[in-house]
């Protein structure tokens, strides 16, 4: 069971599994041949309201957890976590991001609440 982040610019390795790509945009300048997704989940990704007003802001970052765990507990946000979880179990999942700061992104909320439905 492995749940884990890579952003959408490192390369890709064939040890990183299922990779999904779990932003709302493509990534600006990765081919699709590059990128190599095996899905692309924008029904995980925060809103396009949510996204602009929180703009990578550290200062914002507790409140965009609250506001954007409320956003996946709607459907199809559950169920498609709940798809990725099963396949965490069995294998590595890789969620693929865009953003610079990983550690304050979307992707780094979804790898925890993963990493607990999938134990």
């Amino acid at each position: 069971m492995t749940v884990s982040t890579k952003r959408a610019y490192d390369p890709f390795e064939e040890s990183d599994g299922y990779r999904v790509l779990v932003d709302r945009l493509w990534p600006r300048g990765v081919s699709r041949a590059r990128a190599h997704i095996d899905a692309w989940e924008k029904d995980i990704a925060p809103s396009s309201e949510l996204r602009t007003w929180y703009g990578h802001d550290p200062a914002k970052w507790p409140e965009f957890q609250k506001r954007y765990r409320r956003e996946l507990e709607k459907t199809p946000a559950a169920g498609i976590l709940d798809d990725l979880a099963r396949r965490a179990r069995r294998g590595r999942v890789t969620l693929v991001y865009a953003s610079q700061a990983g550690d304050i992104s979307n992707a780094a909320v979804l790898e925890k609440i993963l990493s607990r439905r999938a134990s």
